[in-house]
């Protein structure tokens, strides 16, 4: 380069040096939030000027950084609480605003959406090998005075972002006793075994109105959404001897049941059985009936006979019974004046008649039977 000068402009001037540059910064730095020393005092009034300017520059950056400071954004599931001096100013919603600064005015943002959770009698507790049961609040009294331990779960959400922050001190706390007390209350007005068994929704549902209309009577800005039993049983001391009433109670239940099924069983048959005796009764009745009337009508046929003609009626009569009795005895009397005899078998001759002779009169009272069990049946029917 010509005339041996600096490419940087500093022609034969060296750098200062590093003390030099570390003092002269000191000293504006000095100069400019006037903190400098008595000595420094008499600078020039380009330095005074360029001091003022400097602070009035950092004033008004510190007052856009103060302003700027009020910007908050509220969620979708927030609501913001906007507050002025410690009063109550307005609630927000979702998206971007603005307030006037801290301490002016303060924001706080409460979720509206979310569903919390309190468990009331116990305690999640993760990890630990022994349950969460808090008896002062689950052991309660019934109204038969027995001992319930009964844990409930309880979900509710903030309706009131206002009132919850500032109606009351400590809103989830207050929930917890509002709770205990409508259970205890609802507990000691049932027994015993509607607790434990068919009456845990109905408790469930009464402690659910009950802890929402106290709630809303202090003003919290809760809403109870769900009220779960998780449990409810004896307390531990008498559990096996409740288990045995149950067991007990169970049994006398299938007592019954079983009771209960052999009679549906046992009285269609019975009801069946004496209905076809009663039957049998009527065909009875009437076959002796028939068969009386029609001796008593014969009977009178032959006296109308014998007094007409008496001696050839008692002949007649005579010869029938002997056929009669002589037919139903083995013995065959023969002519001992005969010379020889051919033997038959008179007495098988006889029996096999006998037989055909029963079987046809047994079709016979069948039939009858029949017919009159029939006609029985049908006058019922008719009546």
């Amino acid at each position: 380069m010509a005339n041996n000068q600096n490419p940087w402009g500093n022609n034969n001037q060296t750098p200062p040096e590093l003390d030099q540059v570390i003092k002269d910064f000191k000293n504006k730095f000095n100069a400019t939030f006037g903190t400098g020393s008595s000595s420094n005092s008499s600078g020039t009034a380009n330095a005074g000027k360029s001091t003022k300017g400097g602070a009035k520059y950092l004033i008004i950056l510190a007052i856009l950084v103060w302003l700027l400071s009020g910007i908050y954004i509220v969620d979708p599931a927030e609501r913001g609480v906007v507050l002025r001096f410690g009063a109550f100013q307005e609630i927000t919603s979702q998206g971007p605003h603005w307030r006037l600064p801290y301490p002016i005015e303060q924001e706080y943002k409460v979720n509206v959406e979310q569903v919390r959770a309190a468990e009331i009698g116990f305690r999640n507790i993760q990890n630990s090998s022994y349950g969460g049961n808090v008896s002062s609040e689950s052991l309660m009294l019934t109204k038969d005075e027995n001992m319930v331990d009964v844990n409930l779960a309880v979900q509710y959400k903030i309706v009131d972002a206002q009132a919850y922050l500032f109606n009351v001190l400590q809103p989830e706390l207050t929930l917890s006793h509002v709770v205990q007390s409508v259970i205890r209350q609802v507990v000691g007005d049932n027994s015993m075994d509607f607790v434990l068994t068919t009456g845990r929704e109905q408790v469930a549902q009464e402690v659910k109105r009950g802890a929402q209309a106290l709630l809303n009577e202090y003003q919290t800005g809760l809403i109870i959404t769900a009220v779960t039993m998780q449990d409810a049983q004896p307390p531990i001391q008498v559990k096996d001897a409740f288990d045995d009433v149950v067991k007990a109670r169970e049994d006398q239940q299938r007592y019954i049941n079983e009771a209960n099924a052999y009679k549906n069983d046992i009285l269609p048959k019975a009801r069946g059985a004496s209905q076809r005796i009663m039957a049998e009764a009527e065909a009875y009745r009437s076959q002796v009936t028939s068969k009386s009337e029609g001796e008593s009508d014969r009977f009178k046929q032959i006296l109308a006979e014998y007094l007409k003609a008496p001696e050839v009626t008692r002949e007649r009569l005579y010869r029938e019974t002997l056929e009669e009795v002589l037919s139903t005895t083995n013995k065959v009397v023969i002519d001992g004046s005969a010379n020889s005899l051919m033997y038959l078998p008179i007495d098988q001759l006889v029996n096999s008649s006998r037989a055909a002779t029963s079987s046809t009169s047994a079709q016979s009272n069948n039939q009858t039977q029949s017919s009159s069990g029939t006609s029985i049946l049908r006058s019922r029917e008719v009546r």
